[in-house]
């Protein structure tokens, strides 16, 4: 049985006094295993988890689930466990006040550019965006808070993708496949691999009008410990009033948005 697996744990006895084992409630294990996710250093493997928090690996291992299910956390290839886009987000709201917090990156990007943006985070074969400061311009976008978007139509999609290994970016295809968002969406492999070494060579992706007709938008992604793409930030427009020129000379203050932002999610 390999290392990694759930195991019938002889350390979890019965309930006790409302505890769920000497390793303590339901709820206190939880948070323990958070902590010992989000420490420093991972992600980490389910037994070094287990160590850190101290609970029995059984326990761990359902916890673990069910917290990935939540989005809190994410497995990771080799039976390792990092922190999820809502305990991302949750980081991000509670830096909100702090002086050089994400909020604060996030309204001086939407001043130095004068339009919508956006701070979404990976999660699986999708995004989530956690953050939206609209623009003053006479339009909205669609987009809200929680809003799950797909990885090959947007910006900051295509911006995470380019920066994950390709086998690991066909595993994606494969599993969630290329829909149809607008007639411009990219539904060939090769035409999406061949678009996202263009994104590695620019620093940027852009979305123009493949996720939503009318809407162009450029991205970038948010690069955790080893280049790990974690999640990126957008720039949107609409196509009647910023040309796909005008937009791609929003780069260089992105590209400064997202390197701000990485140490601090």
């Amino acid at each position: 049985m390999p290392d990694d697996g759930p195991t019938k744990d002889a350390a979890e006895g019965p309930a006790r006094g409302g505890r769920t084992s000497a390793a303590g409630t339901a709820l206190e294990k939880s948070m323990r295993i958070l902590e010992a996710v989000a420490a420093p250093g991972g992600p980490h493997r389910l037994t070094d988890v287990v160590a850190a928090a101290a609970v029995p690996k059984s326990s761990a291992f359902r916890i673990l689930a069910s917290l990935t299910e939540q989005g809190f956390v994410r497995p990771e290839s080799g039976s390792r466990y990092g922190v999820g886009p809502r305990l991302r987000g949750l980081s991000a709201l509670v830096s909100a006040g702090e002086p050089h917090s994400i909020g604060r990156i996030l309204g001086e990007l939407r001043e130095a550019v004068g339009q919508t943006v956006h701070l979404a985070l990976h999660s699986g074969e999708t995004l989530t965006y956690i953050r939206k400061l609209e623009s003053d311009q006479p339009f909205q976008t669609a987009s809200r808070v929680g809003m799950r978007m797909p990885l090959h139509s947007t910006a900051i999609g295509k911006s995470i993708l380019a920066h994950l290994p390709e086998e690991e970016v066909r595993a994606l295809i494969a599993s969630a496949g290329l829909p149809r968002r607008t007639p411009r969406t990219l539904t060939a492999p090769k035409a999406l691999l061949a678009e996202l070494e263009a994104v590695r060579a620019r620093g940027f992706a852009v979305d123009d009008e493949e996720n939503e007709p009318t809407i162009r938008c450029i991205g970038a992604a948010i690069l955790g410990p080893g280049g790990c793409p974690i999640g990126g930030v957008s720039v949107t427009t609409v196509t009647f009033l910023v040309s796909r020129e005008e937009i791609e000379a929003y780069a260089p203050a992105l590209r400064a948005a997202t390197e701000a932002l990485a140490p601090l999610l």
